[in-house]
C-alpha cells in the first residue's frame, strides 16, 4: 500500500518531544480522544508512534519506552474495534 499522511501527527509528537514524556503523553491523549473513531486517523497515529519508537529506541530509551506504551493503547483499540473494510485498511497500512 502507497500510504500518503493526512494528518499532522509527526509534527505534532516532534513538537511534545521538545518539552518531555508529559508533553508527549498529552500530544497522544489529546489526538486519540479526538481521532480514534476515524480509521484512517487511527491508522495514522499508529504508523507515526510505530516510527517513533524505532526513531528513539537507540537515542533515548525512555522516550521509546513511553511511545511502545502509547503504541499499544492504539494498536490494541484499532484490533478489537475497527470491522470489516476498515480493519484491513489498518492491516494493510501497517504492515
Amino acid at each position: 500500500m502507497d500510504y500518503h499522511f493526512i494528518t499532522t501527527f509527526d509534527k505534532d509528537f516532534a513538537i511534545a518531544d521538545m518539552f518531555g514524556v508529559s508533553a508527549i503523553k498529552d500530544t497522544f491523549n489529546r489526538a486519540f480522544k479526538e481521532w480514534k473513531y476515524d480509521y484512517k486517523y487511527l491508522t495514522e497515529l499508529v504508523i507515526v508512534l510505530n516510527w517513533r519508537i524505532f526513531d528513539y529506541y537507540d537515542k533515548n530509551r525512555e522516550y521509546a519506552k513511553v511511545y511502545d506504551e502509547l503504541w499499544r493503547i492504539a494498536d490494541n483499540y484499532a484490533v478489537n474495534n475497527l470491522k470489516d473494510e476498515e480493519l484491513s485498511y489498518y492491516y494493510r497500512a501497517t504492515d
